[in-house]
């Protein structure tokens, strides 16, 4: 995924490359994302200002994210 600014949102896509047409599921993936960043940037706030090395924070959380699983997948 490309850099996307904090209060942006990427143009979401199907499998197969298409960009997601439905409203409603662009909004809630939308929302999903707003709030993922927000409990992250918390995270990050909350383990500084406790003197935790913002590097490993963040090696963390991107190690969180790289270890979500698929259950829908075939």
């Amino acid at each position: 995924m490309a850099d996307i600014k904090s209060d942006e949102f990427p143009v979401w896509h199907t499998p197969e490359g298409e960009p997601v047409a439905c409203v409603e599921k662009i909004k809630v993936l939308n929302e999903n994302l707003a709030e993922l960043r927000e409990l992250a940037q918390d995270a990050l706030e909350d383990g500084v200002l406790m003197g935790c090395d913002e590097a490993q924070l963040r090696e963390v959380l991107a190690a969180i994210v790289a270890g979500l699983v698929n259950p829908y997948r075939k």
